[in-house]
């Protein structure tokens, strides 16, 4: 059952990813790619701990994945708003 929530919410990442790589080719606005770019590496931390088997995640260096994701997300919205 965990490997099947994992393939749903790593499918989730991808095409949110996707959704917002559309809208950066219809814009060129740097936020979208920062949020396609989020949401993948998102969905490869979610692919890599669900064919892992780590017990306890946060203290893997899948880790950094998720937190680099979070701050490509916290740096495009402090560009968007200081333009």
């Amino acid at each position: 059952m965990f490997a099947f929530i994992s393939g749903l919410i790593t499918m989730g990442f991808l095409v949110a990813g996707l959704f917002f790589l559309r809208f950066w080719r219809k814009t060129r606005d740097f936020l979208f790619a920062a949020f396609a770019a989020a949401f993948w590496l998102l969905a490869v931390n979610q692919a890599l701990l669900a064919l892992s088997e780590l017990p306890v995640e946060e203290r893997s260096w899948m880790y950094l994945l998720r937190l680099a994701a979070f701050i490509i997300i916290i740096v495009a919205i402090a560009l968007k708003n200081r333009r």
